[in-house]
């Protein structure tokens, strides 16, 4: 935590505390929408260009900068903490573009003009991504794509949508992930593509902006929007991964810091017995253990953090950090719920809202399972399909 980084997390609380956390207890029990006029101040603050390069428009800071500011961002609100993953190169598609997508994306995305929706999973696919039956096919020079989607979240609101699907529908079983392309399907803010319809999800939680299911009709494509090679989307997916998983990490640090300090709060004012819950032991000790296990979450961030600014692997270690903080962040928010008692279950706390949104950082980014599926692999070889 260098200076200019404690200057940068200041700010973001500073910026939260004001900005973002009246909006979200104002609109969330209401199911509402992020505000324009709060993602232009997010533009004013540079957010959505954090880690996009300097010569490039952003702020050409790194991971470590990305996740102190997504912490604090959620500790208002989780939806506006990942708004900002719809600039910042949208899971490192700007390491995959050409010199000329970057030059005409980049510094958009960076000021928060361009911003990204990203459509990956499917009805029959989520984990298993090799198994993507969206197709792309060729046609003079555009690409059409066709086929049905899952879970993309700002579907609507974005300016484009980041869509994987496949190119090569004859390549083996056991090579099926070489077959993905990546496509940038520009569209007008506030409306779906071309030939492209959808229906909204209903959720418990993740409010402020619409998660969509999308049926692909013949969506026309131009070859120019391919982003990186054809057939290599997978790796592209792979190389963002771990600042991905960071990313969720952070956000879950930031949902169950929100918890504790209110449920602390709480605690001071709340009443029994005549005297403030606080000064029970119960009570003190449930924080004492809530506070030990945030800050255990966010030192390993730290760490994972600075070996992704280092350019060292640490698939590892990122899934570690985003199966411990987000399996902490659900128990942190449960037990801060408690604190509240039934005042904790209605809407007029913020702590139900932390309490849900914890939830899902236990599946999106990949499940607790996956990453358990993949420190396992590290420590003893990745399992052999065996028949018979």
């Amino acid at each position: 935590m260098t200076e200019e980084r404690r200057m940068i997390k200041e700010a973001a609380r500073q910026f939260t505390m004001a900005e973002v956390l009246p909006v979200a207890n104002r609109l969330d029990p209401e199911r509402g929408e992020i505000p324009m006029d709060l993602r232009d101040k997010m533009s004013e603050m540079g957010y959505f260009g954090i880690l996009i390069p300097e010569e490039d428009g952003g702020l050409g800071l790194g991971c470590f900068e990305y996740c102190l500011v997504a912490e604090e961002l959620a500790r208002g609100w989780m939806s506006v903490a990942s708004l900002i993953a719809r600039g910042n190169g949208l899971l490192s598609m700007d390491t995959a573009m050409t010199p000329e997508q970057r030059k005409r994306i980049l510094p958009k995305m960076a000021a928060g003009e361009c911003l990204g929706a990203f459509s990956l999973s499917e009805p029959d696919t989520g984990s298993d991504v090799s198994s993507l039956s969206c197709r792309a096919e060729k046609d003079g020079d555009d690409w059409l794509l066709t086929g049905n989607k899952y879970w993309c979240t700002f579907a609507d609101g974005a300016d484009f949508i980041l869509v994987m699907a496949r190119t090569d529908q004859t390549v083996p079983d056991n090579k099926r992930h070489q077959g993905i392309s990546a496509f940038m399907v520009e569209k007008p803010r506030g409306e779906l593509p071309e030939n492209v319809s959808g229906a909204t999800i209903p959720k418990i939680g993740y409010h402020g902006w619409k998660t969509w299911e999308l049926a692909f009709d013949g969506c026309r494509v131009p070859a120019a929007n391919m982003i990186g090679e054809e057939g290599k989307a997978f790796y592209m997916l792979s190389h963002g991964l771990e600042k991905a998983r960071a990313h969720t990490a952070a956000r879950s640090i930031g949902l169950a810091q929100g918890a504790l300090e209110d449920a602390t709060a709480y605690a001071q004012e709340r009443r029994q017995f005549g005297k403030a819950i606080g000064e029970f032991q119960a009570i003190r000790f449930k924080l004492a253990t809530m506070a030990t296990e945030i800050e255990a979450a966010r030192q390993l961030l730290y760490y994972v953090c600075s070996e992704i600014d280092g350019h060292r692997r640490c698939d590892k270690e990122a899934a570690m950090v985003k199966l411990f903080a987000s399996e902490m962040s659900e128990r942190v928010c449960s037990e801060a719920l408690q604190v509240f008692g039934g005042a904790g279950y209605t809407t007029l706390n913020a702590v139900e809202r932390y309490w849900r949104d914890a939830r899902l950082t236990k599946i999106f980014e990949g499940t607790s399972e996956i990453q358990l599926r993949i420190i396992s692999d590290h420590l003893l070889g990745r399992q052999r399909d065996t028949k018979g």
